[in-house]
């Protein structure tokens, strides 16, 4: 009786899976470490960029993982030295996690743990901030930048002085966007800026910004030669000497029942100031004029020093005047401006002025803007 011999089973059909399971992860462990490199590289040309204008970067200690889907940096207790300040700042923050992705090396993205103080290099911090969440993208090179957005969840900085801490920022959200819209980074660019405010406050600052403020801003800043790592007196200057402008093309500000929108062009004089005008559309202008406290303003310059003037005649007969005088300013820019709607609201339309540096809302200074160098 003849025997039937062994089938013999062919090992190939499970070999080639096994072989190109092995091919594909040594590719894919080349291909990290390979984006492991660009984004490494990515950062450290980051930080030297940064060098150049005294911004220095250290980290306490650094480490690279990740693997196998991402690439992931670790910086504890990041420091900025920012030696061209005067005096010299000192920033320091909890931890630093930046991520990239394998195939978008030079997409970054960080997140920033806080608490993060500032202060003089040496000395105790000046202002201390926290949140529960802070990220800082860039998209780009550090020859090439052409997008840098930082976004922050509930924010909280405090001003420090002799051991007591007072609130002088508050926010439920705070972003800003910059990105290249037109141009390039060595020539021409063109520089779009969208800011938007959740819940915003700043009571320190001024009386009309202690309550909550929701704002959208979008501008356009043109005039600048390059995008060339520069410090910011250096590139105010030279956006100055330029022509440079930066154009409110849309900005809507809410506290309360309050509303206001502008649209308008800004620029710099030769001294630094701001000069141009916004026109601005407001829906409850007689709140926005008692919490710029026109009993004070009254108060200063010319039509001061002639109310003044009268309680030489009389005693008490300027307070009076600048008593009286107040509500009618009030109903006097209700009848100057031009009354319109907004958002389906009564409302009044006004140019919101700045002449070397003074603010003035139709025809009455508000405060004065300092030299931004």
């Amino acid at each position: 009786m003849r025997q039937t011999p062994p089938v013999r089973r062919r090992i190939w059909p499970v070999l080639v899976p096994l072989g190109a399971l092995a091919g594909l992860a040594i590719l894919w462990t080349g291909l990290w470490f390979y984006g492991a490199g660009k984004a490494d590289a990515a950062i450290t040309g980051w930080r030297e960029r940064e060098s150049r204008v005294g911004r220095t970067y250290a980290c306490g200690s650094q480490t690279v993982g990740g693997f196998p889907f991402q690439i992931k940096v670790s910086c504890t207790q990041p420091r900025i030295e920012l030696s061209r300040e005067n005096p010299p700042l000192a920033v320091q923050a909890g931890d630093l996690l930046v991520f990239a992705q394998v195939f978008e090396p030079t997409r970054l993205a960080a997140y920033l743990v806080g608490p993060l103080t500032v202060g003089e290099a040496g000395q105790d911090p000046r202002y201390r901030a926290n949140w529960t969440s802070a990220e800082v993208s860039a998209r780009g090179t550090p020859r090439a930048p052409e997008q840098v957005s930082f976004a922050v969840e509930h924010a909280t900085v405090e001003r420090v002085a002799d051991g007591d801490a007072k609130p002088a920022f508050t926010a439920e959200h705070a972003d800003i966007d910059s990105r290249i819209i037109d141009g390039s980074a060595a020539r021409e660019p063109v520089i779009g800026i969208t800011l938007h405010l959740a819940a915003a406050a700043a009571p320190q600052l001024h009386p009309i910004t202690a309550e909550p403020i929701d704002a959208d801003v979008s501008a356009v800043l043109r005039g600048l030669a390059d995008f060339a790592p520069k410090p910011w007196l250096v590139r105010l200057k030279e956006l100055q000497e330029r022509g440079g402008s930066i154009e409110i093309t849309k900005a809507r500000a809410q506290q309360g029942d309050t509303i206001a929108v502008s649209t308008g062009t800004l620029a710099l004089t030769p001294r630094g100031t701001l000069e141009g005008q916004l026109e601005v559309t407001v829906v409850g202008l007689e709140r926005i004029l008692k919490a710029l406290d026109l009993d004070r303003i009254m108060a200063e310059g010319r039509i001061g020093a002639s109310l003044n003037s009268l309680d030489n005649i009389i005693p008490g007969l300027g307070r009076l005047a600048r008593r009286n005088a107040a509500p009618g300013i009030m109903a006097g820019l209700g009848m100057i401006g031009q009354k319109t709607t907004l958002e389906g609201r009564s409302a009044v339309a006004l140019p919101l002025r700045f002449a070397d540096g003074a603010v003035s809302l139709g025809p009455i200074p508000v405060g004065r803007v300092p030299p931004l160098f």
